[in-house]
């Protein structure tokens, strides 16, 4: 009986911890989905063709006079 208890709980904390498991893009600051958050914007896409959402702090900035 102790030993289905303890299957029981590892089995819900381990269902607990990685409930997605999405894929890490863009030098692990971007994860592939297949719709980005309001707070995200799309730069490349995955291998797997999701996109890869980014905060915009972690995109880089582009160049207005190209010297």
């Amino acid at each position: 009986m102790k030993l289905l208890l303890l299957t029981l709980a590892a089995l819900l904390l381990l269902s607990q911890l990685t409930p997605g498991g999405t894929q890490k893009c863009w030098n692990l600051h971007g994860r592939c989905r297949q719709k980005c958050s309001r707070r995200e914007r799309v730069y490349v896409y995955c291998t797997n063709n999701k996109l890869c959402c980014v905060k915009p702090k972690f995109q880089p900035r582009e160049k207005l006079w190209p010297f």
